[in-house]
């Protein structure tokens, strides 16, 4: 064989151990989430379980209304996403389509927000939320994320490789600013908007921090609040239990990624070309 027939070969054995250590750790979750208790304690390092066991599953049903968590999370994740896409898009537009005065100005303002973490936030942001009474809301949750400067980045990076011709002739149709926006561009940009959308979506699905400091009570607590209180029921931490919360919790989010990995790749690839 030639060295040219071999260097595809090798990059695809390269690209394979990659995803193999990327996915390490999700089969041993998986692995520990069929062991029992006394099998963990005995040989903690066995790399498969003894047999399918699926207590612990059955244990993290009885230990918490994982529907009503799900559901909680569900509405919180999707909520975020789309309320980011729908302004991030009109906001990436004037930055990258319209001319005023200070616009490289307002550029640099948006992205400077990137710099500051939420938990810098998050006093003023509880205080404000808990004087209007919305602590233990479902809007708690969603309202102080519902507009993104990485999303505004990265609609307006987009949309600075869209012909200004084309804006121009929809204008020349009659078509309104609202209609550009999300008739025209929102079609024209759906890779980069899937690739955020999939970003946001895991971000707060998996998102920790935030639930905890704005609920107090099960109404509107989220999938990995409950995750959490596994490890502080019983009298010792249940390593099987555990673990098949967290398959829970992983799971939806993997199927979104396997669900909209073409746009992910698509849009990966439009950028580097």
């Amino acid at each position: 064989m030639t060295r040219r027939s071999l260097s595809p070969f090798a990059v695809n054995v390269v690209l394979l151990g990659i995803a193999l250590l990327w996915l390490l750790p999700y089969a041993w979750m998986v692995s520990t989430s069929l062991k029992t208790l006394p099998e963990i304690v005995k040989a903690p390092t066995a790399p498969l379980p003894a047999g399918l066991n699926l207590s612990a599953y059955s244990d993290v049903m009885r230990a918490m209304p994982i529907g009503h968590y799900f559901w909680n999370t569900t509405v919180m994740a999707l909520a975020i996403a789309v309320l980011q896409i729908a302004v991030a898009l009109p906001a990436g537009y004037a930055l990258a389509k319209l001319r005023f005065r200070w616009r490289s100005l307002a550029f640099i303002l948006v992205v400077a927000t990137l710099l500051i973490p939420a938990q810098v936030r998050f006093v003023p942001v509880f205080t404000l939320l808990a004087d209007v009474s919305l602590i233990n809301t479902m809007t708690a949750l969603v309202l102080p994320f519902g507009v993104s400067a990485f999303g505004t980045f990265l609609i307006r990076q987009a949309l600075l490789s869209v012909p200004d011709s084309l804006i121009e002739a929809a204008r020349l149709d009659g078509a309104s600013e609202l209609r550009i926006v999300y008739g025209l561009l929102a079609p024209i940009l759906k890779p980069t908007l899937v690739a955020f959308f999939l970003f946001s979506f895991v971000y707060h699905w998996n998102d920790y921090f935030w639930p905890l400091v704005m609920t107090t009570d099960e109404a509107v607590r989220t999938l990995p609040l409950g995750i959490a209180l596994l490890r502080e029921q019983g009298t010792g931490v249940r390593w099987h239990v555990v673990m098949a919360g967290n398959v829970a919790l992983s799971a939806p989010a993997l199927l979104v990624f396997a669900l909209t990995q073409r746009h992910l790749l698509r849009a990966v690839s439009s950028k580097a070309l």
